[in-house]
């Protein structure tokens, strides 16, 4: 049985029946999980921003980020499909230091790319701090149907905490937290993308720009793995090539 609540927070209600000598017991189960949904638009072609999402790090916004490494990459069914391990840095507050002994996070994100669709679909959980805190998220690249040169990001994601008095303030902080770094990474992917592409619009668009730095600068700053990003990058550009979605302006 499950009860699905408002957007705000949904109850997943499970009903587990145990046999124990002839006798059927029945455990209520709750489990809170707040979600939430929002979309950002990228001015910037599809296979553009498919190619810049590859190259997202290091920007200005992501010094968090201290290394990426590729654990799985395969071709299955002409869809590239990818998992990649990210090591993060998390200001922690005062109150989760009696949880937490370490500011440092472990993010596993899967991504699959459909060149035939042009869909980018990502789905993204911390591996650390989840039996405090567990954080997943999807997010839907794909061409912005009113403005086929321009891509629009579907970003949806659950926060569930399963520690006992507290789950609902840790939610609350957790989704807070998600907000901020949420705005801030797409800031930073539109500096990455206007590095490599310029400027396609203008400021009245309404979409988020940074202003130009030079991304060597980040590079200096940032403690990161380039050599995986240069394998990486060769088997995603031969990929791309072999079903010809970059086209010329």
């Amino acid at each position: 049985m499950i009860d699905i609540g408002d957007k705000a927070g949904r109850v997943f209600e499970i009903d587990l029946f145990l046999k124990y000598k002839f006798v059927l017991f029945s455990i209520h189960i709750v489990i809170m999980v707040k979600f939430f949904e929002n979309k950002s638009l990228f001015p910037f072609r599809w296979d553009q921003v498919v190619h810049g999402f590859w190259h997202r790090y290091p920007n200005p916004e992501s010094k968090h980020v201290l290394s990426e490494d590729v654990l799985h990459r395969e071709v299955k069914e002409k869809k590239l499909h990818s998992i990649r391990l990210f090591t993060k840095t998390n200001k922690l507050p005062k109150w989760g230091e009696r949880f937490i002994n370490t500011n440092v996070v472990k993010i596993v994100e899967e991504s699959i790319l459909d060149p035939s669709k042009k869909t980018l679909v990502t789905y993204t959980r911390n591996v650390g701090y989840a039996s405090v805190m567990g954080v997943t998220e999807k997010v839907v690249y794909k061409v912005n149907e009113e403005n086929p040169s321009t891509t629009v990001a579907e970003r949806s994601v659950w926060i569930e905490s399963n520690v006992y008095g507290m789950s609902k303030a840790i939610q609350a902080f957790g989704m807070q937290r998600f907000k901020v770094n949420s705005t801030k990474a797409v800031k930073g992917f539109n500096y990455v993308l206007n590095s490599m592409y310029g400027s396609n619009t203008s400021s009245s668009t309404g979409v988020l720009l940074h202003q130009k730095e030079k991304l060597k600068d980040a590079l200096k700053q940032t403690n990161y793995k380039t050599g995986t990003l240069y394998v990486q990058q060769l088997l995603i550009n031969s990929y791309l090539r072999f079903h010809q979605i970059y086209y010329e302006q």
